[in-house]
């Protein structure tokens, strides 16, 4: 049996959600976008209730929610789309990024900058991964178009005071973005309703399924994006393509999984196992560090530890195939420098290359964290 502790990699489809998408790959299997027949509007029912369940979740309103492939062509579709010259609202051309965003913020950030003009800059974090705010306080000056800032990091697990980021943006007149893929594993995203002006979702990230994700836009805004794929207008025009209906419905279900009493109370579970995973072996070994904030100030499933005198490597080829977990993001694979998120919060090149992310979830139980432990303190 394999210990999975890389939930923040992907998660397994939650039971509720698999049963919400089982009748749309065969039975209701029409185009949502076929308006002439009812096997069409059967199909455009089902993801417009996803669609309001997804903006529900977040506060919003159901035309505020284009649907994705997941968080990667969300960013890229708030970043890029808003930052090409003829969608800017002014002669602002500046965008702030936090250090430790994800590669396709970074990257589309990049983009952006090679060809359109724009000037990219990084805003710093303290030693636990937060965003500096008196940093950030000095960066926003009036060329500041867009900042983006993840609200909870997918390597280290820190949540990020939005409120705080938001205030600093809406005084200077700068629109936030913040890619939510991690946050539903989290925290309640009704704490943080109407603080950004752009969010990102992943469904795999939350216990739906890989391959759709959702970009929420607020109204305002819906008129100065400029979408990444031209076809036939599905999505109010900004994201042509015809809708996987199963995957559409997954991710609905997943975000009112989520919305619900069952949601937090999953959430509160989760963090009871890390914490006995965490303590169990920190009791064992002196040598054992955590990354970041301390446990009950990050994502309930994130434990990114750092083994003084160990390579990390070596260490998950040795646990395999006992446990499964990571050194950092599995979108970053094939890239064996340090992890920039863990040189962003001040760790040396060795430190970096001693620390292992194991993120635990809904599948897990308490036998699985103690059986991980060992495993881990044998290998040691």
């Amino acid at each position: 049996m394999t210990v999975y502790l890389d939930h923040q990699a992907s998660t397994p489809i939650l039971p509720t959600v698999r049963a919400a998408m089982q009748p749309f790959w065969a039975d209701f299997h029409g185009n949502p976008h076929s308006s002439e027949h009812s096997t069409g509007w059967t199909a455009n029912k089902a993801t417009e209730s996803s669609r309001t369940k997804v903006a529900n979740y977040i506060g919003a309103d159901p035309d505020e929610i284009i649907f994705t492939s997941g968080a990667t062509e969300a960013n890229n579709l708030a970043i890029k789309g808003l930052c090409i010259p003829k969608q800017r609202q002014s002669q602002r051309k500046t965008i702030l990024v936090s250090a430790t965003e994800h590669k396709c913020v970074l990257e589309s950030a990049a983009y952006v900058a090679q060809t359109t003009g724009c000037s990219v800059l990084e805003i710093p974090v303290n030693g636990k991964g937060h965003v500096d705010l008196d940093k950030l306080r000095d960066m926003l000056s009036e060329d500041v178009l867009l900042v983006s800032v993840a609200l909870v990091n997918n390597e280290i697990g820190t949540v990020q005071d939005l409120a705080s980021i938001s205030a600093l943006c809406r005084d200077a007149g700068a629109i936030l973005h913040s890619d939510f893929a991690q946050a539903p594993s989290a925290v309640d995203l009704m704490d943080y309703a109407n603080l950004a002006d752009m969010v990102s979702l992943s469904g795999h990230k939350f216990g739906g399924p890989m391959g759709v994700g959702a970009l929420f836009v607020s109204r305002e805004l819906k008129d100065h994006i400029e979408p990444l794929f031209h076809g036939g207008g599905q999505e109010g025009g900004m994201r042509s393509g015809t809708l996987p209906l199963p995957l559409c419905v997954g991710i609905g279900a997943a975000a009112e999984f989520h919305a619900s009493e069952a949601g937090a109370a999953m959430r509160a579970r989760v963090a009871r196992l890390r914490d006995l995973f965490v303590n169990k072996l920190q009791s064992s070994r002196d040598h054992i560090r955590l990354n970041g904030e301390k446990l009950a100030s990050r994502h309930p499933g994130n434990a990114n530890l750092r083994f003084e005198g160990h390579d990390a490597d070596e260490m998950l080829q040795r646990l395999q195939p006992i446990v499964s977990a990571s050194t950092g993001s599995a979108c970053s694979s094939g890239i064996t420098e340090p992890s920039y998120v863990l040189s962003a919060i001040g760790l040396t090149s060795d430190e970096a290359q001693a620390s292992i992310r194991f993120s635990f979830g809904h599948t897990n139980t308490s036998d699985e964290a103690l059986t991980a432990a060992e495993a881990i303190i044998a290998v040691l």
